[in-house]
């Protein structure tokens, strides 16, 4: 039964964060949109700046054990910086390969993501296109 509510605290958790990652950044997105206009994906700048920020925030005070690794990861990480972005997590993936001088792999990480990410948001914006034709 412990296992039992130690995992549905950890979902409530993701679930809690989520919330408050999804709410924050429309409300962040607004702003900035209201701010500097439709001209640039400004907005979108603006929450992966600050997700990859707080990702980078957060991996350091776990690793440096001030932070519990499975409250603050699935709370902050998962489920806060999950709904903001996860562009925090592809940034912090590259600068911990970086870090380890796995300059190629960070490189190919970093091309993979870029390329694959914008193909997929093409190949989903020709399909919806192609379906309602």
């Amino acid at each position: 039964m412990t296992n039992a509510i130690s995992n549905f605290t950890l979902y409530a958790f993701v679930a809690i964060g989520g919330a408050c990652g999804a709410s924050l950044r429309f409300y962040i997105s607004q702003l900035v949109l209201n701010w500097l206009g439709k001209g640039f994906p400004f907005a979108t700048l603006m929450v992966n700046i600050i997700g990859s920020l707080t990702m980078g925030l957060l991996y350091q005070l776990i690793e440096h054990e001030i932070l519990n690794i499975s409250v603050h990861r699935t709370l902050i990480g998962i489920g806060f910086l999950g709904a903001f972005t996860t562009f925090s997590t592809f940034s912090l993936d590259s600068l911990l390969l970086l870090q380890q001088g796995d300059v190629l792999k960070a490189a190919i990480n970093i091309l993979l993501n870029v390329s694959l990410c914008i193909g997929a948001a093409a190949l989903g914006m020709y399909m919806v296109t192609a379906l309602t034709k």
